[in-house]
Order: structure tokens, then sequence, then C-alpha cells
């Protein structure tokens, strides 16, 4: 083990970081995916010591901003905005669709870009690398459309170490998180994880996440784009000795595709075997010597893996992964067509805290226990929404002929406009556009006819149920 981790038994923490989350200084914000879980006894999980602990105000303190309003960006959780070509919202050749994410670069633009742990590796392989979220990151290597094809027949590695990994910890943990998060956590056991949201008082998202099961804590991944304000906003709701743990000295990979679990049973070695591992299970295991945490899950709809590891091992192990015949390196565009062909939303686009997550179709996200009990921010309007319907629907549709509709686009019902796109490109998979929009109610039946508008043309398009890809993750034999 090195000198940068310590060991959680049970909960009981070795020792602890106490540096400060920059000293209240102002961070630029990145973005996305999801993470982790694990079937089979855990034991003694080791957590990687965080380089940054937030907790509650120290001595000292007094006189910095707190964390939420030294970090909180003033346009707190990604209203879209017009962006330019070379920005996190590039535009890409896959059917001229467009990779972009929630990012800050036309407010924070005196801080630099930051670089991933895997930098020099995806430049060394000829990545395209684009500002990405405050990050330069790979948009691609080969081209968008051949890495799409790829990862649906075989197995595409991402880098997603953009992404916040957070552990909370502390007493009465439970009941503290619960008062934020609309989770049920008395029904989420060791080794498991759960998608959830973080809301505002008005019950519009602010973020969405994946919170794993530790042993006496709780491991969160946030958006890259938030992460800094989910921070903030974390730290201001949870008591005071609840701790929060930045693991910024982890990288976090993807491995997605039909064929990424041969690849990774190779390598990855456990109490138990790779094939324990259910969709939204994760477990402890040793790749090349190092220590690792692996989820089966992921944000393309194919079965797959994100991999928790220390950054340092980052590229020893994107080179072994990538040694594998099944395996290549995949950037940024093809994850965006993948997760679109996947039905699957992009925040800071299809989620804002201008949508609650009931019009977005989320109400699974909304654990069954807390739709009866309430109890966390914007429950009024979640159960409202949840008895009575709401306006708008979030629904897929389907565009006949070539061009893809961009987000923002209007949507049509005759003379009237009815909605909005929030994503969509070109499906490499059904070699038709493809879209995410929100539509009022009454026009968001599967089937029904609308147009979308499409550089001053009428483009016919139909209410698709989504996926549009069927999803594959492995739920057992």
């Amino acid at each position: 083990m090195s000198s940068g981790q310590e060991r959680f038994c049970a909960g009981r923490r070795a020792g602890e970081p106490d540096a400060p989350l920059h000293g209240g200084q102002r961070r630029r914000r990145s973005n996305r995916p999801g993470n982790s879980q694990a079937t089979g006894p855990l034991g003694c999980v080791t957590l990687w010591k965080a380089s940054r602990i937030i907790s509650g105000a120290t001595e000292g303190e007094a006189g910095r901003p707190r964390p939420a309003e030294a970090l909180r960006s003033p346009d707190r959780g990604g209203r879209n905005r017009e962006r330019q070509p070379g920005a996190a919202g590039l535009p890409y050749s896959a059917g001229d669709s467009r990779v972009s994410d929630h990012d800050s670069e036309d407010q924070l633009e005196d801080l630099p870009l930051e670089a991933l742990p895997l930098d020099a590796w995806h430049r060394a392989r000829g990545a395209r690398m684009v500002p990405f979220a405050g990050y330069e990151m790979p948009i691609q290597y080969e081209g968008i459309v051949a890495e799409h094809t790829w990862t649906r027949e075989n197995a595409g590695l991402f880098d997603v170490s953009h992404m916040g990994q957070l552990v909370l910890s502390g007493p009465g943990l439970d009941a503290a998180v619960e008062a934020v998060l609309p989770i049920d956590l008395s029904t989420l056991k060791l080794g498991q994880q759960r998608y959830s949201l973080l809301l505002d008082e008005n019950g519009g998202v602010l973020d969405d996440l994946m919170v794993s099961r530790w042993p006496e804590a709780l491991y969160l991944v946030v958006n890259g784009a938030t992460k800094w304000d989910d921070i903030g906003t974390l730290r201001e709701a949870l008591p005071d000795d609840i701790t929060l743990n930045y693991l910024d000295d982890r990288a976090l990979l993807a491995l997605q595709g039909p064929k990424a679990a041969d690849a990774l049973a190779r390598h990855a070695e456990g109490e138990y075997p790779l094939s324990a591992l259910t969709f939204m299970k994760f477990g402890r295991f040793s790749i090349a010597g190092h220590e690792v945490t692996i989820a089966r899950a992921g944000y393309t709809g194919e079965d797959g893996f994100e991999i928790s590891l220390p950054a340092e091992a980052a590229a020893a192990i994107a080179d072994l992964l990538c040694g594998e015949p099944e395996v290549k390196p995949i950037g940024l565009g093809a994850r965006d067509s993948l997760r679109l062909e996947a039905g699957l939303p992009l925040y800071g686009h299809d989620l804002t805290p201008e949508t609650s997550p009931i019009e977005a179709g989320l109400v699974f996200g909304i654990n069954k226990r807390r739709r009866t009990e309430g109890g966390y921010p914007g429950a009024e309007r979640i159960n409202r929404e949840i008895a009575e319907g709401t306006a708008r629907k979030w629904v897929g549709l389907r565009l006949e002929g070539r061009l893809p509709a961009r987000e923002g686009a209007e949507v049509l019902a005759g003379a009237d406009n009815v909605g909005t796109v929030t994503s969509g490109g070109f499906s490499p998979t059904l070699g038709a556009p493809i879209a995410m929009a929100y539509v009022a109610s009454e026009h968001a039946a599967t089937g029904t006819a609308l147009e979308v508008e499409v550089r001053g043309k009428r483009l016919a398009a139909t209410v698709t149920p989504t996926p549009f890809v069927p999803h594959r993750y492995y739920r057992g034999s």
C-alpha cells in the first residue's frame, strides 16, 4: 500500500488528511458519468486517502469563504448557453451531431485546463484532445463512428477521470444523507450501487449521481461538470460531523461493450470471480498488483465496468487492458452517441435545475419510501407531480432523413411550438437521426407525429420509445 492510502476497516479511519479544499479557491467544473457495486463480502475496504478533505468549519476557517460559496458558479446547474466551436460543446462529425457537456469555460477562462492522469497516454495514441468541462480530454482516436461501432461489437476503454469520486462517513450518516437525497438507504446493501438525484428546494435537478454502500461509508460518483458545486451543496446541507473526502488521487476508467467482461476477467483478481458482479454491483479486486474497485455499470447501454484505481497506475492498467484484442481506447464523441442511443440523460442538457425528475421520467430515482415520507429538498413538488402528472415529458424522437436535430431545436405540432430538443445526433447503429426532447404531455404518446425545425426546415419526427437501442446490462445468467 502506498503512502497515499489508508485503511477503512468497518468504517474505522486510521488517519485523516487535514488539507482544506483549495482554501476557498473557485474552481472550474467538469463532467459526467456514473459508477459502481459488489456481491459477496467486501470485508475490510481500502479507502484511498484523499488529499482534500471537506468537513465542518475548523479553527482558523471563520474568515474564509465556505466551500459552497467559494465553489458555486453563477449558473449553478448548467443552464444551456450558446457555445462556440472548440469549447466543451464542440461539434463533431458523426452525422453532424454534437458532443457537449455542462461547462464553465466562458465564466472561468482565467483558470487553465486541467490534465487527466492519462493525458500523455491519450496523446501518444493520437487522440484528438479538446477542452471538455474544464479538462483536456480525448474526443476521438480513429473516428467517432468507428469507435461507436467497435464498442457495440467488442469493448471500448473510456477515460472518465474527470468525474468526482467522493466518500461520506460519520455518525448518523444514512439519516443525514437521506435529508439531502431522495434515496432509501435502508435498502442499499453492502456492495450495492444506486442511481440518485441531488435536488434544489423547488425539486429542480442539481445533479444525478451514483451512491454505493461501503462499510460505514457511502461512495458517490458525481458529474465532473458539477462536482465542485456538488461538494459545496453537500457540505452546506450535511451536519458538520459528516466527513466528505474527495478522492482526487484516483482515476476512473470505463470498460464497455459485450466483450468487456472477457477482457477484464483475464486481469481482475479477487476473493470471488468478476462474473459474480451483476449490474449495479461492485467489489474490490486487484489488477497488476494494484488495488481497485470495479463496478458493473456504465453510460453506454452495454454491459461493462467502471474501475476506480490509483491515478499513478492508470497508464499501466490502460496499457494492460488495451493490450487485449477486444479492447480499444474510445473518445468522448462515441461516448455521447452511445449514451444517446441508450436514452440516457446528460446533465446540463437533458437535466437542469429547470427540470424535475418526474417530467424527465426518472421517478425510479425517488425511492418508494421517500415518495411517501418526503423529507428531502423539493419533496412537495415531486409528490404533487407524481400524483397529478406534469405539463411536459421527456421523450425520444426519430427523425426522417439523415439531418440530425441540434439541442435547442423547436418541436412543432402544426403551427404550435410544443417542445424543445435537449440532445440530438445521428445514430450509427440505426443509421438515422435521433433526439431527446421535452414536449407538452398531450403530444408525448408513442407514435405521435411531430416536426422538428432544423436549419430552417421542418423535418418529420415520431415520438419513439427509449432506449433507441436495447440495453444489454448483465443481470445474471
